[in-house]
């Protein structure tokens, strides 16, 4: 089985890294793949350059068995959505489960990506959340999608795609905006991300104002 991370990573930090150890500590992943955005449909354009955040995901991740890099959205041209990644990803991976990675917050606005209603039929959707007990925010998506909600991860393993698992991680409140926020203002962001992206960013002068 294979999670898939997407995000522009301007810069990868502790948060995404310890969701994604947690889950492929805690779910029967073969490997967790980031996958950076090359032009992200709902954000703004990534302040570092994709050679600059491969390098920074690279650094973070090299000695992580089990997590690798996709460069597939940066290859290919045009907005990164996803339902063309997994699609992509499906053709390339027919027999193996693909497991698309979200938090709680971005599944609130699912229907608004691009062909959202496609992504089930090639991945199953992992839902990441605090393990504390939270409102439910994702009620009128679930509805919408009218897949399954599974309780136990081997479900996963039967299928090649369409069930929706919530699983609860130790979620550090980290953003790449407070990171970027904080360089500006000729703060530290030291003890956020790893201590060699933040050497990296030091040298290629990143993010300040």
């Amino acid at each position: 089985m294979i999670g898939i991370l997407g995000g522009t990573f301007d810069p990868v930090h502790f948060g995404h890294l310890r969701t994604a150890l947690e889950l492929y500590q805690t779910l029967p992943f073969e490997e967790i793949r980031f996958i950076p955005s090359g032009q992200p449909p709902h954000r703004d354009t990534p302040r570092a350059s994709t050679v600059q955040r491969l390098e920074m995901l690279r650094m973070a991740i090299e000695d992580q068995p089990g997590f690798c890099i996709d460069e597939r959205e940066i290859r290919r041209q045009g907005p990164s959505y996803m339902v063309e990644t997994l699609s992509s990803l499906r053709a390339d991976f027919p027999d193996i489960p693909l497991c698309l990675i979200i938090g709680l917050d971005v599944f609130r606005d699912f229907d608004k990506w691009h062909r959202w209603l496609e992504i089930p039929t090639f991945a199953h959707i992992v839902i990441v959340h605090r393990p504390i007990s939270e409102p439910e925010r994702g009620d009128r998506i679930f509805r919408l999608l009218a897949r399954p909600r599974i309780m136990e991860p081997s479900v996963l393993l039967t299928e090649l795609a369409g069930s929706v698992l919530q699983w609860p991680v130790r979620q550090l409140d980290i953003s790449s905006t407070d990171i970027r926020t904080l360089i500006a203002e000729d703060r530290s962001p030291r003890y956020l991300l790893p201590e060699r992206v933040f050497g990296y960013i030091q040298r290629e002068g990143l993010y300040q104002s």
